[in-house]
């Protein structure tokens, strides 16, 4: 049984549909989407439409009711995957049964819906997989495996999603081989190094210039493409993709250099833009923005407005 929403579990359950016996997937109910509002399946939902045929696909609104739960388990699948599913499976449901998680952090470091972003905006160095079991506490299960990936400096939370995503399959894989050898073991997690990573909302969608340029740099990418950090320039609102931080000084949040589109950030730093999103045009190089925007020096970029920063 597979058990998922997000496009973070796609690779995986492909994977599994083509080297195990997958009876059926379950995920979130369609929802609203889009200007028109029209239904949409869920990433795993539209996926397993398409391409298993047989296979059931299940949209439950609450997975712990009674009938669901009774329908669930007469499948009698040997093992379940969750992944990203967005709906805490309670006892009656897990009750004798063999089921995993993969979460897309190195446990117990970032518990919790956001751990890629967390990853990001707390300048780890690296981040990784971790397959466990399901437990009533989240992500407070045993710990039957992980993966490992270095974060590069210019990497987004998008980016590392993709990446993290591929390295599913293989750990998940190697779980479910030990569990049918009977040499799977699990570890308690470290209660004493636990973080969290709350879920992110559009309001966090912001960046502070009189914060350093590194922690602004992590900000950008940490929050990219989702909720995106949104800064407003001549009064409108430019989203950053992609920054670096260099080694210039400058007043908080104004222009040092138009074309090169360096920012002066807090604690004598600064930052240099490279990708942004215009409101209603495509994504460019901020070189290319400049030029038409015919940026000068001196202009003003608002991030999150503080008493040193007026539009």
């Amino acid at each position: 049984m597979f058990f998922g929403s997000g496009a973070f579990g796609l690779p995986t359950l492909t994977a599994l549909s083509r080297t195990h016996d997958v009876r059926a997937v379950v995920t979130q109910p369609d929802r609203p989407a889009g200007r028109g509002g029209a239904l949409a399946a869920t990433p795993i939902g539209e996926w397993a439409a398409a391409e298993l045929g047989a296979a059931p696909l299940l949209k439950p609104g609450k997975v712990n009711e009674a009938s669901v739960v009774s329908a669930i388990r007469a499948f009698e699948a040997e093992a379940w995957v969750v992944i990203a599913f967005g709906q805490k499976l309670g006892r009656a449901l897990l009750d004798g049964v063999f089921a995993v998680n993969l979460h897309a952090s190195l446990l117990p470091r970032w518990r919790g819906a956001a751990p890629i972003n967390a990853a990001i905006l707390a300048g780890d160095a690296e981040t990784g997989n971790s397959v466990i079991t399901l437990a009533d506490r989240m992500d407070a299960g045993l710990v039957l495996g992980q993966t490992r990936r270095k974060i590069a400096a210019n990497q987004t939370a998008g980016e590392l999603h993709d990446l993290l995503a591929s390295d599913g399959p293989e750990l998940v894989m190697s779980v479910l081989e030990a569990k049918q050898r009977g040499t799977l073991r699990g570890e308690t997690q470290d209660e004493s190094k636990v973080t969290i990573a709350p879920k992110l909302s559009k309001a966090d969608g912001y960046v502070d210039f009189t914060q350093t340029a590194e922690e602004c740099r992590r900000r950008v990418h940490g929050l990219t493409p989702w909720p995106g950090v949104t800064v407003q320039f001549r009064g409108q609102g430019l989203k950053l993709i992609r920054v670096e931080t260099v080694s210039l000084s400058g007043e908080e949040g104004v222009v040092l250099d138009p074309e090169g589109g360096v920012v002066g950030c807090g604690g004598g730093s600064a930052l240099k833009i490279l990708e942004v999103l215009p409101a209603g045009r495509k994504q460019m190089p901020w070189r290319e923005f400049a030029r038409g925007a015919r940026v000068e020096r001196g202009e003003r970029v608002v991030g999150k407005l503080t008493g040193s920063q007026g539009t």
